[in-house]
């Protein structure tokens, strides 16, 4: 990959990644919309490791954005305050399925991240995904200190889904903690919560792909497009954010609308 093709491709994973959108169908879309002929080998071996520099990047600016949270739980770690460190609890239990079926599953993830009418579809199917959740939006009552480990599990389960491009992890956990009975906003927050040690645990898996690959400026450019997806990863957070507070019952629709259009555009370009 070139310069100018990192900086698209950061710029568009940052952008979706926390908009319920799936940031991995984009990142498999984008190159075969622009026509870059990428190198095969690259695509089967080192994309998904690029792509986790990506969404390291996008880590960081969820821990700056939340910064406060995640101070709280350090905190009480410093001073041994296990006990009445419960947000952390649930945020270790509700990664605990991903862990599980990412390194069960590793070897098929990766055929998948290449396979742009596998994304289109999926996109598709993300699109009902999100229209259901916003049925199960209006439901919602709990506060996150409310919320069991039980149910923190069953948004962890959600959030697998995420591993086929396509299907979007906020939008997956949103909508998960919405049947959990969350409330909006509490939902909207444990996925952001969640997102940050998936995103760690993958990258100290995958950076060493990067760092052993024979391809040129690999690991440099997967560094430059880490840095330009962090900025506009942030930007995508206060946007979100903002669009949830705003539009209470109608925050999900507009997105699966816009799920439904891409997907199926370019599913029917596939075969036209």
């Amino acid at each position: 990959m070139n310069l100018l093709q990192t900086f698209i491709l950061a710029i568009v994973q940052g952008i979706t990644e926390l908009f319920p959108i799936s940031s991995l169908a984009h990142s498999v879309l984008t190159p075969y919309v622009f026509g870059w002929n990428l190198n095969e080998e690259f695509l089967k071996q080192n994309f998904l490791p690029f792509m986790v520099m990506l969404h390291l990047g996008t880590a960081l600016s969820l821990f700056l954005f939340f910064n406060n949270e995640w101070k709280d739980i350090l905190n009480k770690l410093y001073h041994h305050k296990y006990h009445d460190n419960r947000l952390l609890y649930l945020i270790i239990v509700g990664s605990i399925p991903a862990v599980i079926i990412g390194f069960s599953f590793e070897k098929i993830l990766r055929f998948m991240f290449s396979n742009v009418t596998n994304a289109s579809f999926f996109l598709i199917m993300n699109g009902f995904l999100l229209y259901a959740g916003e049925k199960f939006r209006k439901r919602g009552t709990k506060t996150l200190n409310e919320m069991t480990f039980k149910e923190a599990f069953f948004i962890g389960i959600c959030q697998c889904i995420a591993f086929i491009p396509g299907f979007s992890r906020s939008g997956a956990t949103i909508t998960g903690g919405f049947i959990a009975g969350l409330k909006h906003s509490e939902s909207l927050r444990f996925s952001m919560l969640l997102a940050a040690p998936i995103i760690l645990g993958a990258a100290v898996v995958e950076i060493p792909h990067l760092v052993e690959s024979n391809i040129t400026n690999t690991l440099s450019i997967s560094i430059a497009g880490g840095v330009i997806s962090a900025v506009m990863a942030f930007l995508s957070v206060w946007l979100m954010t903002k669009w949830f507070h705003k539009n209470e019952h109608t925050a999900m629709f507009p997105f699966a609308v816009y799920c439904w259009l891409v997907g199926g555009g370019i599913l029917i370009s596939r075969f036209m």
